[in-house]
C-alpha cells in the first residue's frame, strides 16, 4: 500500500485507463450489433482489465481492482456484448449517460424490484451488523493477530474467516451506498446474515455476496443450464468463482497456484448439487434448523480450514492484507487526531 500511496500518479493513470476503457464501451461498442462483433470489440478491454492488477503492489488495491474491474466489470461487459445485464441499452438514442454507464459497470449492487404489494417485514437480525459495528469489530479481530503464536491455529483461522466476511461486507456496503446515492434505488444488502444459512444452497445463493452470485447466475449458470443441465450449470458457476478467487490470490502473491482455492469452490458446488438431489429423493423434507444450521456452517468452515485458508497463510497474503489495514487505521487516526 505504501508503494501506491507514494506513487499517486500511477494510481491516477489506472483510474484514467478504466474511465477511458468504459467510455470506449459506451461510445463505440454499444453501437456495434450485439453478438460476436460486439464481443470482439470488447476483447481489448477484457485484456486491459485483466492486466491492471499487475501494475499494483498493495494487496488491498489489488483486491479492489480485481473484484470491481477485472471481475465484476468484465462480467457485466460480457453480458453487455449480447444485450443482457445491467449495461444493456434498450434504445441507443436514449442510452444512459456515460457517468451512469461507468457507475453501473464498476459498482457492486443488486437492486430490489419495485412491487405494488408491501414486502413482509423481516425478522430482527441476530447480529446488528452494519458499518458502525463491522469496522470496529474488524479492527479488534486484527489485533488478535498480534498474539497468533500463542493462540490455537483453528481460532486464528476462524478469526480470519470472520475477517474475510467483515472486510467483504464493509467494501461491498460502501459500494452499495455509492450506488444508492447515484441511482436512488433500494438495494439488497450484499451479505444477508450468512451465519443463519440452513443449507449450502441458501448460503451461496441467497446470503453470501449477492451482487456477485447474481452476476454468476446470469453469466455462467443460465447459458450452461439449457445445454448441459442444472447440475453442470451449478458446478460451472462454482468453478468460475474458484478460478476468479485463484486469480485474485495470484495477483496478490505472484506465487505458483496450488488450486486449493478453486477446489474449495468446486467442493461447495458439489455439495449444492448433492443437496438438491437429496431434496428430490426426500420430497422436500428438511432437517430442523437447529440441526441444519450447525451442519451447514460446520461444512463450510471445515472445508475453509482444509482448502481456503492454507494457501492464504502459506503465501503470506493474510498478513499482507492485515498489515495494510493497520496502515489505513494509523493513517485515519493521524488525520482525525492530529
Amino acid at each position: 500500500m505504501e508503494g501506491e500511496m507514494k506513487n499517486i500518479p500511477k494510481v491516477i493513470v489506472i483510474v484514467i485507463v478504466i474511465v477511458a476503457s468504459l467510455s470506449y464501451c459506451h461510445f463505440v461498442s454499444a453501437r456495434i450489433p450485439k453478438g460476436k462483433w460486439r464481443l470482439l470489440s470488447l476483447a481489448p478491454i477484457f485484456y486491459i482489465f485483466a492486466s491492471l492488477p499487475l501494475y499494483l503492489t498493495s494487496a488491498i488495491f489489488i483486491s479492489i481492482i480485481t473484484f470491481f474491474i477485472t471481475w465484476l466489470a468484465s462480467f457485466k461487459l460480457l453480458l453487455f456484448a449480447f444485450d443482457k445485464g445491467p449495461l444493456s441499452p434498450i434504445d441507443y438514442s436514449t442510452f444512459k449517460s456515460l457517468p451512469t454507464f461507468i457507475a453501473t459497470a464498476i459498482l457492486a449492487f443488486k437492486v430490489k424490484p419495485k412491487t405494488d404489494t408491501p414486502t413482509p417485514k423481516k425478522s430482527k437480525t441476530i447480529l446488528p451488523l452494519n458499518l458502525a459495528t463491522e469496522i470496529p469489530l474488524a479492527l479488534i479481530l486484527i489485533k488478535l493477530y498480534d498474539y497468533k503464536d500463542h493462540i490455537n491455529p483453528y481460532i486464528v483461522s476462524s478469526a480470519y474467516i470472520s475477517q474475510v466476511f467483515l472486510l467483504g461486507d464493509i467494501l461491498l456496503s460502501l459500494s452499495g451506498l455509492m450506488a444508492h446515492a447515484f441511482f436512488m434505488v433500494d438495494l439488497y444488502r450484499p451479505f444477508d446474515e450468512p451465519y443463519l444459512s440452513t443449507s449450502i444452497q441458501e448460503l451461496w445463493g441467497r446470503r453470501w455476496n449477492l451482487p456477485f452470485s447474481n452476476l454468476v447466475h446470469h453469466t455462467i449458470y443460465k447459458p450452461v443450464r439449457p445445454v448441459l443441465g442444472r447440475d453442470w450449470g451449478i458446478l460451472m458457476g462454482f468453478l468460475v468463482s474458484g478460478l476468479m478467487h485463484e486469480l485474485a490470490l495470484w495477483y496478490v502473491t505472484r506465487g505458483i497456484p496450488s488450486w486449493e482455492t478453486t477446489a474449495f469452490f468446486v467442493v461447495q458446488g458439489v455439495c449444492v448439487v448433492v443437496e438438491l438431489r437429496l431434496k428430490l429423493v426426500f420430497g422436500g423434507w428438511r432437517l430442523p434448523w437447529f440441526v441444519s444450521r450447525p451442519l451447514t456452517l460446520g461444512l463450510v468452515v471445515g472445508t475453509s480450514f482444509w482448502l481456503f485458508i492454507p494457501p492464504l497463510i502459506r503465501n503470506g497474503a493474510d498478513m499482507k492484507i492485515i498489515e495494510e489495514v493497520r496502515l489505513v487505521e494509523e493513517f485515519v487516526k493521524k488525520k482525525i487526531f492530529m
